[in-house]
């Protein structure tokens, strides 16, 4: 794959070789973001566990207290005093049958998260298709079906992110801007990893953080020392 002048330039400041502390990874990480937009700093975390068995599963929701630094938009579905609630938190649209409707029949997915209650969920469900495929499906595990909407609602703005594992068993979170600055990216991947080493499922054997590494948007991964997490 062929890379341009500053991610190359980026990548000569990274030792690959090496496993880093996370305060000196994130000031490595802000300074190799370089792109003229502000760029999202993630966190891939390889699990020892096997997603293909449903009690290893390793899924969740936490809200960063720093936020993610994007605007994020919430669609709700819901009736009656849960949409006076979600309209209240700040949710970009809410609606019941013709919302459904809309997803399904016109594809509308331009929002970032969807909440609903869960007497909805049998409507909401037929849009397992539309949604499911681009990680938009709501789930109680993410507290995206929940009778409190307008707090879900709140949440999700205030950067709450999902964290579930892909089927290579990693896990891939965004945790904030590169203009946030180490610390505050440090309060967030702290948060983030405090809450995954929590979930750790009871038939999960043998070294359960196999590695974890972050990058800005368009820099080079750089490797994290995991061990203080011991698990």
């Amino acid at each position: 794959m062929n890379h341009g002048k500053h991610y190359v330039d980026s990548a000569k400041l990274v030792d690959r070789s090496k496993q880093y502390e996370l305060n000196e990874a994130l000031e490595l990480c802000c300074k190799t973001a370089k792109a003229k937009f502000d760029e999202t700093v993630e966190l891939h975390v390889r699990l020892g566990v096997d997603s293909r068995h449903a009690d290893q599963q390793v899924r969740g929701a936490v809200v960063l207290p720093n936020g993610t630094g994007k605007n994020v938009r919430v669609v709700a579905i819901c009736k009656g005093p849960a949409a006076k609630a979600a309209e209240e938190a700040g949710a970009m649209l809410v609606g019941d049958e013709e919302l459904i409707a809309r997803i399904q029949n016109e594809g509308f997915v331009d929002f970032d998260i969807l909440v609903t209650t869960p007497d909805m969920m049998g409507k909401v469900g037929r849009l397992g298709k539309v949604l499911g495929p681009r990680g938009l499906m709501p789930n109680p595990k993410a507290g995206t079906v929940t009778p409190d909407v307008g707090r879900a609602v709140t949440e999700a703005k205030a950067g709450k992110i999902e964290y579930r594992l892909d089927k290579q068993n990693i896990i891939h979170v965004p945790v904030g801007k590169a203009s946030f600055g180490p610390e505050k990216l440090n309060q967030n991947i702290s948060t983030v990893m405090d809450a995954i080493v929590k979930a750790k499922p009871a038939a999960a054997k043998g070294q359960y953080i196999k590695s974890a590494t972050i990058a800005a948007t368009m820099g080079p991964g750089i490797k994290l020392n995991t061990q203080k997490y011991g698990v």
